[in-house]
């Protein structure tokens, strides 16, 4: 654990770390905003100063407050990102749930098309060189290989990402700073004036909200990352990398005011800085923070899906630790995933200028998201009302006023963002619901009426013994409980007699880290109950839990796990352990709605793609039995029969 505090410590590795790890994707804006914002049109002053204007205002409100000053504090045991803040706060209302899933699902719909920008971004620079080159075949090959490598784990790269995101940042400051210094006139940009005369004045506006939105896309990322670099390296490294940014925008401001009265074609403002000289050096180092970028978007969408999963919020999927490193995960399923989707963004889109319409869009969902939770969470703190409200109503009307900006794309590839989010959102929700319906139908009887006849069932010889350790998962919150549908297991599918008989429950806890559990001995030495309370980042290996405590149970003289066969008594070796795992299925006979019909075909569907019950809880497959029981066992109204009798 002291390395991970010391990660969270201000250092000059911790800064480091967090320029490699958490600035890919709002670093490198600058490749496509003043792009976006001057696109088709003619260069003019109107556009350069309120888009520089913008630009500025987006960064310090967006970025430097309402992220790095106000959401860092939201931080659940030093983790962050739209998942731990709803856990911070889902005790407040059960509604919270949908703005996380929006926020998660919109999130990563959004990582299916960083990659393909960034990279398309920085591959077409090369243009100034092969003014005819197909750059889809390399932004494939470049974005295929960034999702291979994810499986033998990124800590090996990760070290190298920190000092060469350092020179790009470095790189930027210069190629801006070069110009600035030649035109210092150009800073009267940060005037909020221009910002509101360009709103006000050009019919464009909506067009150059959207554009100007996407320098802030990656300020989500700064508040997911806290977990791998603490608070206090991402504020202090944001002040840097805000630096460098505006110096590079006001820099671009500056050459695009020598070009006025032209259009950009297929100039990008971003190369055109650059030496002749310089270009090929400047592109390589684009493209690989480009590859950076994307790097972080993956990895943060894994955490996203893990900490989801735990929540029941996502079906059970396989979740590999690739390295010892934390944090590091990799998952198998959604890497296919954002890679197909990655594929597509590219085949559909083909130039990064098309992508910017799809881009952003999705995002400013999740920014909406985020101000909801945070408004909730700082009034758990206990902050004045007034200051919630403001809180509130600043970031309301800015995220909306970007939302109509950026629905304004919605045909120029909005649409596409939205449609990935919605199919996001759906398995979400489906997931979620499926769970409170089946919920609904779980009957929960008292375990103490049934501790006679558990005890007479294991002694009865005349039973044939099933095993030695009969395992149960167990979904009671109260150990005085049990669900019916185990009482049924044990007593009247087969009877089955064991010496012992445990009930595994699993709770999981709002913290990220939590390890613990409890012991229960219902009946001495035959009904035993363990709880285990895990935190949304734990990996559930019951298998392994469990054979812990009873390990140290057995070490303490508490249980008694030797073999009860005369023949392997006496040679103290230890019983055979059996988990039964109780999976339920949709009877015909139910009295479901036609949405909750939907919902369970659907939950349904995606079970039969997500991971297995015993194998989503780590447990070894040899030791499994797995019974189907039925979800609602009601019997059909008007089931009155009439019996004939017949007349001999």
């Amino acid at each position: 654990m002291s390395s991970h505090k010391n990660l969270h410590k201000l250092s000059a590795g911790g800064l480091l770390i967090s320029l490699g790890i958490i600035y890919g994707d709002i670093g490198t804006s600058p490749l496509y905003v003043f792009k976006a914002i001057i696109a088709e049109g003619i260069i003019t002053t109107d556009l350069i100063l309120g888009g520089l204007s913008l630009i500025f205002w987006t960064l310090t409100l967006q970025t430097t407050i309402k992220y790095v000053i106000i959401t860092l504090r939201a931080d659940n045991k030093g983790e962050g990102g739209i998942f731990s803040l709803y856990s911070l706060v889902k005790r407040r209302a059960k509604w919270l749930v949908i703005p996380a899933m929006i926020g998660g699902a919109a999130l990563l719909a959004d990582g299916m098309i960083t990659p393909p920008i960034t990279v398309s971004s920085a591959i077409e620079g090369l243009r100034v060189f092969y003014p005819s080159l197909s750059t889809i075949p390399i932004v494939i090959g470049i974005i295929s290989l960034i999702f291979f490598i994810q499986q033998f784990g990124t800590s090996f790269v990760g070290k190298a990402f920190g000092p060469l995101m350092f020179i790009w940042f470095g790189m930027m400051a210069v190629l801006g700073g070069i110009y600035v210094v030649q035109f210092p006139e150009i800073l009267k940009a940060i005037n909020p004036y221009y910002a509101y005369h360009i709103l006000v004045t050009n019919p464009g506006a909506l067009f150059i909200l959207g554009a100007v939105f996407l320098c802030t896309t990656g300020a989500e990322a700064l508040y997911s990352d806290l977990g791998h670099c603490g608070r206090s390296n991402i504020r202090i490294s944001w002040i840097f990398v805000k630096i460098c940014l505006l110096l590079n925008y006001f820099g671009q401001g500056v050459w695009l005011w020598q070009h006025q009265g032209s259009t950009l074609g297929i100039e990008n403002p971003f190369y055109s800085l650059m030496p002749e000289w310089f270009l090929i050096f400047g592109i390589s180092i684009a493209t690989i923070a480009a590859v950076i970028a994307s790097q972080a978007m993956i990895a943060g969408s894994f955490t996203l899906i893990s900490e989801a999963v735990r929540m029941n919020l996502w079906p059970k999927v396989k979740i590999n630790y690739p390295s010892n490193q934390k944090g590091q995960l990799y998952v198998p399923s959604i890497n296919i995933l954002l890679w197909l989707g990655c594929i597509v963004v590219v085949l559909i889109f083909r130039e990064s200028k098309n992508m910017e319409g799809a881009y952003g869009l999705a995002i400013n969902l999740t920014f909406l998201m985020t101000t909801i939770l945070v408004a909730v969470f700082l009034s758990r703190k206990k902050v004045p009302t007034y200051l919630i409200v403001l809180f509130v109503s600043v970031y309301g009307i800015i995220e909306l006023v970007f939302m109509v900006g950026n629905m304004a794309k919605f045909l120029h590839g909005g649409w596409f963002t939205l449609a990935l989010a919605s199919v996001l959102l759906s398995v979400m929700w489906a997931w979620s619901s499926a769970r409170r319906i089946k919920n609904r139908y779980v009957r929960f009887v008292e375990v103490d009426d049934y501790y006679q006849v558990l005890e007479e069932l294991s002694e009865d010889d005349t039973v044939p013994k099933y095993a030695s350790q009969l395992v149960y998962l167990t979904s009671a919150n109260f150990a005085s409980e049990i669900e019916s549908k185990i009482i049924y297991s044990i007593l009247q599918k087969q009877p089955k007699r064991a010496d012992v008989y445990w009930l595994v429950h699993v709770d999981v806890m709002d913290e990220p880290f939590t390890k613990e559990y409890k012991v229960d001995f219902l009946i001495p030495n035959k009904l035993i109950r363990i709880d285990f309370k895990l935190g949304f980042r734990v990996e559930q290996s019951i298998n392994v839990l469990f054979r812990l405590v009873v390990e140290e149970l057995v070490r303490k003289g508490e249980v008694d796990i030797t073999s009860k066969y005369a023949s392997l008594h006496k040679h103290n070796i230890v019983g055979d352990f059996r988990f039964i795992v109780l999976e339920k299925v949709l009877s015909k006979s139910n009295k479901l709605t036609f949405i909750e019909r939907v919902i369970m075909d659907y939950y349904f569907i995606l079970k039969k793609f997500s991971l297995s019950e015993e194998t989503g809880f780590g447990l070894d497959a040899s030791f499994v039995t797995l019974e189907r029981v039925p979800l609602v066992v009601s019997v059909p109204e008007n089931s009155e029969l009439k019996r004939l009798h017949y007349e001999h």
